[in-house]
């Protein structure tokens, strides 16, 4: 490149700051103002970044409130799965339960006892109590509260059929007086002691690990024992006192617990508490599983099907039957039902639907009726609150059934007694005209209709005659006795 086209270069692309400067370099600096005013605009209307503020810790707040079944420990299960995920300080368990189902109870404590962040159970609001299971949840617990006016114990054990009785109650009146050898005999043990003696070893093995009064448990198994909260905090069955929920965090702030084998100071001062309520699994959980719902789904479910059976084709029975028989069951297996209730409540409606098919003068029909009634009060037949079903559905779903069974028998019975409308027996006895006559034979009309006649007289058109019986196609007739 000569010197004349260095020249030019400088000229045009380097863009010296001179008064000779081209136009091409004027247009690139106009353009580069352009683009850093269109900058800085932007920086300036940019949202500023604010320092991250750091998550305040919190406090997850569980409420047991009713009977204790499986959608309690649906709940409590995860609750405490989002006290784990959430990093919770601690999770607090509000109480108020009348008991509950031993398998749920027992889901729960091993929850607890497994869980990374302390639970602190609470009998709250004051009236509130934590009988039963609810004794036994307080005693696993990291820290147990009470509110003033509220109380716990009466842990005895319950099953379907009524509550355990007392050990030796009834077997030492049984056994007294029985020797082996000149000597007193050791009495057996019975079903009901060894349920007994397995929930006193399980509660003293809580209140063991968690430093509380042993002896008192035991006492609330075998004697059903219950105390109030100023006399379980002097007896060392709770750990504090306590007015609401705010006043127990701040009382735990610095109180040293034990949390998988290691322990673990407490640092409850500015938690915020966060309220976990029952999601819709929950909800729809404790729908099911309500003995009297369930009890209902089953009922639906085999009517349905039957429903179905007698009318294949009409789908809906069916269907519907189908699913409310399927949710039950769902509910059963969850449920500590009695199968033999549940075979009466089947023999039963076997026997009622029998007597619509094979009439048995009521005999089937009672003997259904009486299944079904058994039946039912046998299924969820329990001392545990919440878990029985009711006497008056029992009663008001017998009554229509009954209706209903009495309903098909007094048709059955009309039918019996209406005259035959149809057939060779309708026809026996029925007035017919003559139409035509040839000798011994011809036409006549009867209910409408021209039938073959004949008889052994000659007989003429428009005369009344009576079927006296019927031959094939042909009718064999006689004259009326009132036209004779």
């Amino acid at each position: 490149m000569n010197m004349r086209d260095n020249q030019t270069f400088q000229q045009y692309h380097l863009c010296p700051t001179t008064r000779g400067m081209g136009a091409g370099c004027a247009v690139h600096a106009r353009l580069s103002w352009v683009v850093l005013l269109v900058l800085g605009s932007m920086l300036a209307f940019a949202p500023t970044a604010r320092p991250q503020q750091p998550q305040a810790a919190t406090a997850l707040l569980l409420d047991i409130k009713g009977a204790i079944g499986p959608a309690t420990n649906d709940y409590i299960a995860r609750g405490l799965a989002k006290a784990r995920d959430q990093a919770a300080r601690l999770v607090v368990l509000r109480i108020d339960t009348p008991g509950g189902l031993d398998a749920s109870m027992r889901a729960i404590i091993q929850n607890i006892l497994a869980s990374p962040i302390p639970v602190a159970s609470f009998v709250a609001p004051s009236g509130a109590r934590a009988a039963s299971a609810g004794t036994y949840i307080l005693y696993a617990s990291h820290v147990a509260a009470m509110a003033p006016g509220t109380n716990l114990g009466a842990a005895t054990p319950v099953r379907i059929g009524g509550g355990f009785p007392m050990p030796g109650s009834g077997r030492d009146k049984e056994d007294k007086g029985k020797t082996d050898g000149g000597k007193k005999a050791a009495p057996k043990p019975s079903i009901d002691d060894k349920v007994v003696s397995d929930a006193v070893a399980y509660i003293r093995g809580l209140a063991q690990m968690r430093k509380r009064n042993v002896d008192w448990a035991e006492k609330a198994v075998r004697e059903a024992a219950s105390l109030p909260a100023e006399e379980a905090l002097k007896l060392d069955v709770i750990d504090l006192i306590a007015n609401d929920v705010s006043d127990l965090i701040g009382k735990l702030n610095g109180r040293e617990v034990t949390v998988l084998n290691t322990k673990r100071r407490l640092e409850t001062l500015g938690l915020r508490v966060q309220a976990v309520e029952p999601d819709w699994r929950t909800e729809l959980l404790a729908v099911i599983t309500n003995p009297n719902v369930a009890y209902i789904l089953m009922l639906i479910g085999i009517y349905g099907l039957l429903l179905e059976f007698y009318n294949p084709g009409g789908l809906v029975p069916g269907i519907t039957g189908t699913i409310s028989l399927l949710l039950a069951l769902y509910a059963f297996q969850l449920l500590p039902i009695n199968y033999a209730g549940l075979a009466l409540i089947l023999f039963g409606i076997a026997l009622m639907t029998a007597e619509a098919f094979a009439p048995s003068f009521g005999m089937l029909g009672l003997g259904g009726v009486a299944a079904f009634v058994f039946g039912s009060i046998m299924l969820l037949e329990t001392d545990v609150p919440g878990f029985g079903v009711s006497r008056l559905l029992i009663g008001s779903i017998a009554a229509v059934s009954a209706g209903i069974f009495f309903l098909v028998m007094t048709m059955l019975m009309r039918a019996r007694r209406r005259p035959v409308v149809t057939g060779k027996e309708e026809l026996i006895g029925s007035r017919a005209s003559v139409i035509d006559w040839d000798g011994h034979s011809g036409h006549v009309r009867v209910h409408g209709e021209i039938w073959s006649a004949r008889g052994t007289k000659t007989l003429d058109p428009g005369r009344t005659v009576r079927v006296q019986d019927l031959d094939g196609l042909t009718l064999v007739v006689r004259p009326d006795a009132k036209e004779r």
